[in-house]
């Protein structure tokens, strides 16, 4: 006896647009934070392209955060780099005019607490640390 199996192909078509639509929020949420970054950067008086530039944004966050730039090399030492990153996230806020409450939103939720300070009404106040 020979059995012929039919197949149903209609759940690759559902989780292909299942697919594109979260590439299409995941690029989204790219550019809102890349766009904070850059009114971020402006605010404190840096350049606003240095946030589409990976490494380089990082140095200067160190700057407006008012940590040396030799701090980017310890952002690359593996749990040295948590340490280095909550310091900076704090410093960051205090920058900005706000608190702890904020610096623990910027290192657990960066990606919606770099678009409020950048578009917010945060304004910037002077490197905190040094």
């Amino acid at each position: 006896m020979l059995f012929t199996l039919a197949q149903n192909n209609t759940g690759g078509a559902a989780a292909g647009i299942a697919g594109m639509i979260g590439l299409l929020i995941y690029l989204a949420i790219i550019v809102l934070v890349i766009a904070g970054m850059w009114k971020m950067f402006t605010k404190a008086g840096q350049p606003g392209w240095a946030a589409i530039i990976p490494i380089l944004n990082l140095y200067f966050i160190c700057k407006i955060a008012g940590r040396p730039g030799w701090w980017l090399i310890l952002m690359f030492i593996p749990i040295v780099s948590l340490v280095i990153a909550i310091i900076v996230m704090l410093d960051l806020a205090k920058s900005f005019g706000k608190g702890v409450g904020f610096a623990i939103g910027l290192i657990l939720l960066g990606f919606i607490f770099i678009p409020i300070l950048g578009f917010g009404s945060a304004q910037y106040q002077g490197p905190a640390a040094g």
